[in-house]
Protein backbone atom coordinates (compact mmCIF):
# COMPACT_ATOMS: atom_id res chain seq x y z
CA UNK A 1 0.00 0.00 0.00
CA UNK A 2 2.66 2.34 0.92
CA UNK A 3 4.40 2.07 -2.55
CA UNK A 4 1.09 2.59 -4.18
CA UNK A 5 0.72 5.81 -1.94
CA UNK A 6 4.27 6.69 -3.23
CA UNK A 7 3.46 5.85 -6.73
CA UNK A 8 0.40 8.66 -6.49
CA UNK A 9 2.66 11.10 -4.88
CA UNK A 10 5.04 11.08 -7.50
CA UNK A 11 2.62 11.00 -10.59
CA UNK A 12 0.62 13.99 -8.55
CA UNK A 13 4.20 15.66 -8.40
CA UNK A 14 4.98 14.73 -12.14
CA UNK A 15 1.22 15.96 -13.99
CA UNK A 16 1.54 19.26 -11.91
CA UNK A 17 4.53 20.04 -12.67
CA UNK A 18 3.94 22.06 -15.86
CA UNK A 19 0.36 23.16 -15.65
CA UNK A 20 -0.52 26.15 -17.06
CA UNK A 21 -4.17 26.92 -16.62
CA UNK A 22 -7.08 26.19 -13.66
CA UNK A 23 -8.72 24.01 -16.50
CA UNK A 24 -6.04 21.31 -16.75
CA UNK A 25 -5.86 21.22 -13.26
CA UNK A 26 -8.76 20.55 -12.51
CA UNK A 27 -8.70 17.81 -15.04
CA UNK A 28 -5.92 16.36 -13.40
CA UNK A 29 -7.63 16.95 -10.01
CA UNK A 30 -10.35 14.74 -10.88
CA UNK A 31 -8.24 12.11 -12.26
CA UNK A 32 -6.45 11.45 -8.65
CA UNK A 33 -9.45 12.74 -6.55
CA UNK A 34 -12.83 12.62 -8.73
CA UNK A 35 -15.21 9.57 -8.01
CA UNK A 36 -13.45 6.97 -10.11
CA UNK A 37 -10.24 8.97 -9.28
CA UNK A 38 -6.74 6.82 -7.93
CA UNK A 39 -7.13 7.87 -4.50
CA UNK A 40 -10.85 7.37 -4.62
CA UNK A 41 -10.18 3.69 -6.06
CA UNK A 42 -7.77 2.92 -3.23
CA UNK A 43 -10.42 4.05 -0.45
CA UNK A 44 -12.55 1.95 -2.00
CA UNK A 45 -10.69 -1.11 -1.75
CA UNK A 46 -10.27 -0.64 1.91
CA UNK A 47 -12.99 -3.60 2.43
CA UNK A 48 -10.48 -6.05 1.27
CA UNK A 49 -7.91 -4.95 3.45
CA UNK A 50 -7.83 -7.17 6.67
CA UNK A 51 -9.42 -5.85 9.89
CA UNK A 52 -6.47 -5.74 12.26
CA UNK A 53 -4.95 -3.66 9.26
CA UNK A 54 -7.36 -1.30 8.55
CA UNK A 55 -6.22 1.70 11.07
CA UNK A 56 -3.07 1.86 9.50
CA UNK A 57 -4.27 1.44 5.72
CA UNK A 58 -7.00 3.92 6.54
CA UNK A 59 -4.52 6.58 8.00
CA UNK A 60 -1.73 6.33 5.09
CA UNK A 61 -4.84 7.04 2.58
CA UNK A 62 -6.49 9.83 4.52
CA UNK A 63 -3.10 12.00 4.95
CA UNK A 64 -2.51 10.76 1.09
CA UNK A 65 -5.78 12.74 0.26
CA UNK A 66 -5.52 15.54 2.87
CA UNK A 67 -1.68 16.29 1.31
CA UNK A 68 -3.40 15.89 -2.76
CA UNK A 69 -6.47 18.57 -1.78
CA UNK A 70 -3.43 21.25 0.41
CA UNK A 71 -1.08 20.48 -3.23
CA UNK A 72 -4.11 21.13 -5.58
CA UNK A 73 -5.20 24.28 -3.26
CA UNK A 74 -1.89 25.94 -3.57
CA UNK A 75 -1.16 25.62 -7.26
CA UNK A 76 -5.41 26.36 -8.37
CA UNK A 77 -4.63 29.83 -5.81
CA UNK A 78 -1.34 30.27 -7.83
CA UNK A 79 -3.06 29.61 -11.21
CA UNK A 80 -6.11 31.92 -10.27
CA UNK A 81 -3.74 34.94 -9.39
CA UNK A 82 -1.85 34.07 -12.77
CA UNK A 83 -4.70 34.19 -15.09
CA UNK A 84 -6.70 37.37 -12.98
CA UNK A 85 -3.23 39.26 -13.64
CA UNK A 86 -3.56 37.91 -17.29
CA UNK A 87 -7.21 39.22 -17.61
CA UNK A 88 -6.28 42.89 -15.97
CA UNK A 89 -2.96 42.80 -18.67
CA UNK A 90 -5.09 41.66 -21.60
CA UNK A 91 -7.96 44.24 -21.07
CA UNK A 92 -5.86 47.32 -20.22
CA UNK A 93 -6.77 50.36 -22.01
CA UNK A 94 -4.41 53.18 -22.60
CA UNK A 95 -6.97 56.10 -22.00
CA UNK A 96 -4.37 58.36 -23.85
CA UNK A 97 -4.41 56.86 -27.16
CA UNK A 98 -7.09 58.27 -29.72
CA UNK A 99 -10.09 56.82 -30.14
CA UNK A 100 -11.59 54.62 -32.95
CA UNK A 101 -13.83 56.62 -34.89
CA UNK A 102 -16.69 54.26 -36.45
CA UNK A 103 -17.51 55.01 -40.19
CA UNK A 104 -21.23 56.71 -40.44
CA UNK A 105 -23.16 54.12 -42.06
CA UNK A 106 -25.67 55.25 -45.42
CA UNK A 107 -29.69 54.12 -46.32
CA UNK A 108 -29.41 51.30 -48.31
CA UNK A 109 -30.47 52.34 -52.07
CA UNK A 110 -34.25 50.87 -51.18
CA UNK A 111 -34.67 53.22 -48.45
CA UNK A 112 -33.61 56.08 -50.29
CA UNK A 113 -36.10 55.27 -53.31
CA UNK A 114 -38.86 54.24 -50.58
CA UNK A 115 -38.65 56.82 -49.02
CA UNK A 116 -38.18 59.52 -52.15
CA UNK A 117 -41.71 58.07 -52.76
CA UNK A 118 -43.29 58.23 -49.78
CA UNK A 119 -42.45 62.01 -49.95
CA UNK A 120 -43.29 62.94 -53.70
CA UNK A 121 -46.93 61.45 -52.92
CA UNK A 122 -47.79 62.34 -49.69
CA UNK A 123 -47.05 66.04 -51.16
CA UNK A 124 -50.16 64.60 -53.34
CA UNK A 125 -52.28 63.62 -50.65
CA UNK A 126 -51.59 60.33 -50.05
CA UNK A 127 -51.46 57.93 -47.12
CA UNK A 128 -49.69 54.69 -46.29
CA UNK A 129 -51.04 51.48 -45.84
CA UNK A 130 -49.35 48.50 -44.91
CA UNK A 131 -50.52 44.99 -45.45
CA UNK A 132 -49.79 41.82 -44.07
CA UNK A 133 -46.99 40.28 -46.15
CA UNK A 134 -49.05 36.63 -45.48
CA UNK A 135 -52.05 36.63 -47.23
CA UNK A 136 -55.23 34.37 -47.91
CA UNK A 137 -56.70 34.08 -51.32
CA UNK A 138 -59.30 35.68 -51.75
CA UNK A 139 -57.46 38.91 -51.43
CA UNK A 140 -54.48 38.20 -53.02
CA UNK A 141 -56.11 36.89 -55.79
CA UNK A 142 -59.59 36.66 -56.02
CA UNK A 143 -61.07 40.29 -54.65
CA UNK A 144 -58.56 41.48 -57.49
CA UNK A 145 -60.81 39.83 -59.86
CA UNK A 146 -57.59 37.41 -60.32
CA UNK A 147 -59.27 34.08 -62.85
CA UNK A 148 -59.15 30.58 -60.98
CA UNK A 149 -57.25 29.18 -63.80
CA UNK A 150 -54.52 32.55 -64.22
CA UNK A 151 -51.26 31.64 -64.49
CA UNK A 152 -50.10 33.93 -61.70
CA UNK A 153 -51.91 31.40 -59.31
CA UNK A 154 -49.61 28.16 -60.27
CA UNK A 155 -47.35 26.96 -57.47
CA UNK A 156 -44.38 28.04 -59.85
CA UNK A 157 -45.24 31.61 -59.45
CA UNK A 158 -46.31 31.78 -55.89
CA UNK A 159 -45.18 30.89 -52.90
CA UNK A 160 -48.03 28.70 -50.77
CA UNK A 161 -47.96 28.26 -47.46
CA UNK A 162 -51.56 26.13 -47.33
CA UNK A 163 -53.92 25.59 -49.76
CA UNK A 164 -55.70 29.49 -48.87
CA UNK A 165 -52.15 31.24 -47.22
CA UNK A 166 -49.67 32.43 -49.43
CA UNK A 167 -46.81 34.88 -49.46
CA UNK A 168 -48.63 38.32 -51.09
CA UNK A 169 -47.19 38.49 -54.72
CA UNK A 170 -48.85 41.91 -54.88
CA UNK A 171 -49.44 44.82 -52.64
CA UNK A 172 -52.57 45.40 -54.20
CA UNK A 173 -53.82 42.87 -51.70
CA UNK A 174 -53.67 45.64 -48.97
CA UNK A 175 -55.98 48.01 -51.02
CA UNK A 176 -58.68 45.97 -51.27
CA UNK A 177 -58.36 45.55 -47.10
CA UNK A 178 -58.71 49.56 -47.14
CA UNK A 179 -61.70 49.86 -49.89
CA UNK A 180 -63.88 46.87 -47.85
CA UNK A 181 -63.20 49.15 -44.90
CA UNK A 182 -63.38 52.76 -46.22
CA UNK A 183 -65.68 54.98 -48.31
CA UNK A 184 -64.39 56.82 -50.60
CA UNK A 185 -63.12 58.98 -51.21
CA UNK A 186 -59.85 56.68 -50.78
CA UNK A 187 -56.31 58.10 -51.60
CA UNK A 188 -53.52 55.42 -50.51
CA UNK A 189 -50.27 54.12 -51.12
CA UNK A 190 -49.35 50.72 -50.06
CA UNK A 191 -45.28 49.63 -49.76
CA UNK A 192 -44.09 46.47 -48.77
CA UNK A 193 -42.32 43.51 -49.84
CA UNK A 194 -43.87 40.70 -52.05
CA UNK A 195 -42.92 37.57 -53.18
CA UNK A 196 -42.72 35.67 -56.31
CA UNK A 197 -40.71 32.14 -57.67
CA UNK A 198 -38.39 34.30 -60.37
CA UNK A 199 -34.64 34.91 -59.91
CA UNK A 200 -32.38 36.50 -62.32
CA UNK A 201 -29.96 39.38 -62.60
CA UNK A 202 -33.36 41.50 -62.84
CA UNK A 203 -35.61 39.67 -60.91
CA UNK A 204 -35.55 38.38 -57.20
CA UNK A 205 -37.99 36.04 -55.20
CA UNK A 206 -38.57 38.85 -52.55
CA UNK A 207 -38.99 42.36 -53.94
CA UNK A 208 -40.48 45.40 -52.76
CA UNK A 209 -43.37 47.22 -54.23
CA UNK A 210 -45.09 50.43 -53.88
CA UNK A 211 -48.75 50.33 -55.42
CA UNK A 212 -50.91 53.05 -55.61
CA UNK A 213 -55.06 53.39 -55.00
CA UNK A 214 -56.95 56.56 -55.88
CA UNK A 215 -61.13 56.15 -55.52
CA UNK A 216 -63.44 59.10 -56.28
CA UNK A 217 -66.12 60.52 -57.72
CA UNK A 218 -65.27 61.82 -61.36
CA UNK A 219 -61.49 60.38 -61.50
CA UNK A 220 -60.40 59.71 -64.70
CA UNK A 221 -57.39 58.22 -66.79
CA UNK A 222 -56.01 61.59 -67.04
CA UNK A 223 -55.95 62.09 -63.75
CA UNK A 224 -53.59 59.24 -63.60
CA UNK A 225 -51.46 60.60 -66.35
CA UNK A 226 -51.06 64.17 -64.83
CA UNK A 227 -50.09 61.98 -61.23
CA UNK A 228 -47.75 59.95 -63.52
CA UNK A 229 -45.90 62.82 -65.02
CA UNK A 230 -45.70 64.65 -61.72
CA UNK A 231 -43.94 61.26 -60.00
CA UNK A 232 -42.09 60.95 -63.07
CA UNK A 233 -40.20 64.65 -63.05
CA UNK A 234 -39.63 64.29 -59.42
CA UNK A 235 -37.84 61.13 -59.70
CA UNK A 236 -35.84 61.21 -62.62
CA UNK A 237 -35.88 64.62 -63.50
CA UNK A 238 -38.42 67.58 -65.13
CA UNK A 239 -37.54 67.23 -69.01
CA UNK A 240 -38.86 63.64 -68.44
CA UNK A 241 -42.20 62.78 -69.88
CA UNK A 242 -44.28 59.84 -69.63
CA UNK A 243 -46.27 57.89 -71.96
CA UNK A 244 -49.11 55.30 -71.45
CA UNK A 245 -49.63 51.87 -73.88
CA UNK A 246 -52.09 49.15 -73.76
CA UNK A 247 -51.94 46.24 -70.92
CA UNK A 248 -53.92 43.90 -69.34
CA UNK A 249 -54.26 43.36 -66.01
CA UNK A 250 -57.17 41.52 -64.21
CA UNK A 251 -57.85 44.00 -61.37
CA UNK A 252 -57.82 47.56 -63.84
CA UNK A 253 -59.80 48.31 -67.20
CA UNK A 254 -58.37 49.79 -69.09
CA UNK A 255 -55.06 49.26 -68.06
CA UNK A 256 -51.74 50.50 -69.35
CA UNK A 257 -47.42 50.77 -68.73
CA UNK A 258 -46.02 53.60 -68.18
CA UNK A 259 -43.35 54.39 -70.11
CA UNK A 260 -41.00 57.38 -68.62
CA UNK A 261 -38.41 59.51 -71.68
CA UNK A 262 -35.15 58.12 -71.45
CA UNK A 263 -33.50 60.82 -68.67
CA UNK A 264 -29.99 59.50 -70.06
CA UNK A 265 -29.98 60.14 -73.17
CA UNK A 266 -33.13 62.53 -73.49
CA UNK A 267 -34.93 60.43 -75.56
CA UNK A 268 -32.66 60.21 -78.29
CA UNK A 269 -31.86 56.08 -77.88
CA UNK A 270 -28.94 54.74 -75.92
CA UNK A 271 -28.03 51.29 -74.16
CA UNK A 272 -29.82 52.18 -71.34
CA UNK A 273 -33.02 52.89 -73.14
CA UNK A 274 -32.07 50.07 -76.11
CA UNK A 275 -32.52 52.54 -78.09
CA UNK A 276 -36.07 53.59 -78.41
CA UNK A 277 -35.64 56.46 -75.78
CA UNK A 278 -38.13 55.29 -73.57
CA UNK A 279 -37.79 53.06 -70.39
CA UNK A 280 -40.91 50.99 -68.77
CA UNK A 281 -41.10 51.68 -65.02
CA UNK A 282 -44.22 50.71 -63.66
CA UNK A 283 -48.04 49.13 -64.38
CA UNK A 284 -51.20 51.03 -63.82
CA UNK A 285 -55.11 51.33 -65.16
CA UNK A 286 -58.45 52.57 -64.43
CA UNK A 287 -59.88 50.25 -61.33
CA UNK A 288 -61.88 46.82 -63.01
CA UNK A 289 -65.69 47.57 -62.36
CA UNK A 290 -65.91 44.24 -60.56
CA UNK A 291 -63.18 45.04 -58.26
CA UNK A 292 -65.07 48.12 -57.07
CA UNK A 293 -68.16 45.96 -56.53
CA UNK A 294 -66.52 43.32 -54.59
CA UNK A 295 -65.87 45.56 -51.80
CA UNK A 296 -69.04 47.59 -52.19
CA UNK A 297 -68.19 50.39 -53.59
CA UNK A 298 -71.00 51.83 -56.09
CA UNK A 299 -69.22 51.81 -60.01
CA UNK A 300 -71.78 53.71 -61.20
CA UNK A 301 -70.80 56.76 -58.82
CA UNK A 302 -67.39 56.29 -58.42
CA UNK A 303 -64.17 55.68 -60.35
CA UNK A 304 -60.64 55.26 -59.67
CA UNK A 305 -57.02 54.13 -60.65
CA UNK A 306 -54.55 52.19 -59.21
CA UNK A 307 -50.55 51.72 -60.20
CA UNK A 308 -47.61 49.56 -58.84
CA UNK A 309 -43.95 49.94 -59.34
CA UNK A 310 -40.99 47.99 -57.91
CA UNK A 311 -38.88 49.65 -55.57
CA UNK A 312 -35.65 47.73 -57.19
CA UNK A 313 -36.70 48.82 -60.11
CA UNK A 314 -36.83 52.38 -59.49
CA UNK A 315 -33.71 52.15 -57.70
CA UNK A 316 -31.84 50.25 -60.54
CA UNK A 317 -32.77 53.21 -63.16
CA UNK A 318 -32.03 56.09 -61.04
CA UNK A 319 -28.59 54.66 -59.80
CA UNK A 320 -27.54 52.86 -62.80
CA UNK A 321 -27.45 49.57 -61.07
CA UNK A 322 -27.31 46.48 -63.52
CA UNK A 323 -27.71 43.68 -61.32
CA UNK A 324 -30.32 43.20 -58.75
CA UNK A 325 -28.58 41.11 -56.45
CA UNK A 326 -26.26 44.07 -55.62
CA UNK A 327 -29.36 45.09 -53.62
CA UNK A 328 -29.77 42.20 -51.31
CA UNK A 329 -26.05 41.21 -50.88
CA UNK A 330 -25.45 43.93 -48.31
CA UNK A 331 -21.48 44.56 -49.55
CA UNK A 332 -20.83 47.87 -47.76
CA UNK A 333 -18.46 48.55 -50.62
CA UNK A 334 -21.73 48.46 -52.65
CA UNK A 335 -23.79 50.81 -50.10
CA UNK A 336 -21.03 52.88 -49.35
CA UNK A 337 -21.58 54.73 -52.82
CA UNK A 338 -24.96 55.97 -51.77
CA UNK A 339 -23.77 57.87 -48.83
CA UNK A 340 -25.19 61.34 -49.21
Amino acid sequence: MQKKIDEIEKSIDEAVKDVQSSKTLQEIKMRFLGKTGEISALMKNMRDVPPEQRPSMGKLLNALRQWSEEKFAVIEQRLKEFELKKKYSDEKIDVTLPGRVAPDGALHPNTLIRNELISIFAGMGFEVFEGPEIENDYYNFTALNTPADHPARDMQDTFYLSKDLLLRTQTSAGQIRVMENKKPPIKILSPGKVYRSDDDATHSPMFSQMEGLVVDKGITLCDLKGMLDEFARKIFGEDVKTRLRPSYFPFTEPSVEVDVSCFECGGKGCRLCKGTGWIEVLGAGMVNRRVLEGCGIDPDEYTGFAFGMGIERIAMLKFGINNMKLLFEGDTRFLKQFKS
